[in-house]
């Protein structure tokens, strides 16, 4: 048996990440399941062929040989660079420079650098961890830290509405923020609820970023200006203080793997020093695709009147399905404010969420049990994370509908079985 190091053996075993994307391949590779666990975006024609048409014009000449045949710098394509600071400053008023982003391969590789940056062992024996605020959270922040000790996070108040739906907010009474508090994290809209924090809740957030002194990252995959999966009213943010990340997956390019980091100068140079290291540059292909979009604006066309609407329309489809499928048992549905996922609080269940994904797997569906977006909450007994599912509506109408129906079928004989002891 080879010997792992402490590093090493970090990324074995019972990994939430590392389950799901098992998983999401297994599921493609034998294509008899129906995957409504991982985060592939749908396949919109009208997107696709945007980023077709751009493929075919760097066809044309030697757009395409330069792009694969070169290595940028460790902050990725200047071109593309350079076209999103007039973006944000055109569009929004930001004061940014190219030296206020970084790409990275990813996301996840940006959490990556970001979270071991901002926590972990500090000089004198210090110890720092993110606050995540609003718990659940993605689970792909689980295993990012190397710190066994990454993360602090706290429940959310819950409000129940009559119409079988609920929503999450920030318990600001329960925060507590000191110098072991390294920065404050929130994706916006939230994976896995589909949540949009409140304008009043990301103020209150930022003003107790700078408080402190620490950064406040905005996990913005989903939001706004781009891809605009987000159903409420939200405005993209920006100050010295906040880290904004932002990807094209969600936009229609998730095999390209570029995320966008917009943050302070000192927070970029150490990505750069992070990217050379790790991976000498971030591919530029993403970046490539996109670059003429942004420059023309073009990506905001995308956003807000294929991608969003596309999506809006996904969702109220499947709630639709949930609430006839789901009737008579004592269900909930976070409010669709925006991603491309649904959360469902199955009150009482008397199975955990974990056993009802087991059981769903034997017929063929794949969901994420809800247990695995809880990051640092210190409260393992709370019965609630045990009770809650996530699934992706975002797949093809026909299988989500089976998917629906299948799900209805495991959670109706899961509360039949407390019915028929009784």
């Amino acid at each position: 048996m080879i010997e792992l190091s402490n590093f090493g053996r970090k990324f074995v075993g019972d990994i939430g990440i590392l389950h799901l994307m098992d998983d999401l391949g297994k599921a493609v590779a034998a294509g008899d399941s129906i995957m409504m666990g991982g985060g592939n975006p749908s396949q919109i024609p009208a997107v696709q062929s945007v980023f077709r048409d751009r493929m075919l014009r760097m066809l044309d000449g030697d757009e395409f040989e330069r792009v694969i045949g070169n290595y940028d710098g460790p902050a990725g394509s200047t071109a593309f660079r350079r076209e999103l600071v007039n973006f944000f400053c055109e569009e929004y008023g930001w004061k940014i420079s190219e030296r206020n982003i970084a790409f990275t391969n990813g996301s996840q590789s940006a959490f990556f650098f970001l979270f071991n940056m901002l926590s972990g062992e500090f000089g004198e024996g210090q110890h720092k961890r993110i606050l995540l605020p609003l718990a659940p959270e993605y689970i792909g922040y689980e295993d990012v830290g190397l710190s066994a000790d990454s993360f602090i996070s706290y429940k959310p108040q819950i409000r129940v509405s009559d119409d079988r739906t609920f929503k999450y907010f920030v318990d600001f009474d329960a925060l507590e923020i000191d110098e072991s508090v390294g920065a404050i994290c929130v994706s916006r809209p939230t994976n896995p609820t589909g949540n949009v924090l409140t304008e009043a809740e990301i103020s209150r957030l930022s003003a107790l970023a700078q408080q402190h002194n620490i950064p406040l990252i905005i996990d913005n995959a989903y939001g706004t200006p781009f891809p605009s999966i987000i159903f409420t009213d939200a405005e993209p943010r920006w100050e010295p203080h906040i880290i904004m990340c932002m990807s094209l997956s969600k936009l229609g390019l998730p095999g390209m793997r570029t995320g966008i980091v917009i943050a302070h100068e000192r927070i970029i140079e150490a990505m750069m020093g992070m990217s050379a290291v790790l991976t000498l540059a971030p591919g530029g292909f993403g970046a490539a695709l996109a670059v003429d979009a942004v420059r023309t604006r073009q990506i905001l066309d995308i956003s807000h009147n294929i991608v969003r609407p596309h999506y809006q329309q996904r969702s109220e489809y499947a709630q639709k399905l949930l609430h006839d499928a789901l009737a008579g048992t004592d269900y909930y549905i976070h409010k669709s404010e925006g991603a491309i996922f649904l959360w469902l609080w199955f009150k009482d269940m008397p199975i955990t969420s974990a056993e009802l994904y087991n059981r769903l797997k034997q017929r063929g569906v794949i969901v994420v049990p809800g247990h695995y977006f809880f990051p640092g909450l210190a409260d393992d007994g709370w019965r609630h994370r045990h009770e809650c599912i996530r699934l992706n509506y975002a797949g093809e109408s026909a299988e989500v509908a089976e998917g629906i129906r299948i799900i209805g079928e495991e959670v109706k004989k899961a509360y039949l079985q407390v019915k028929m002891r009784e």
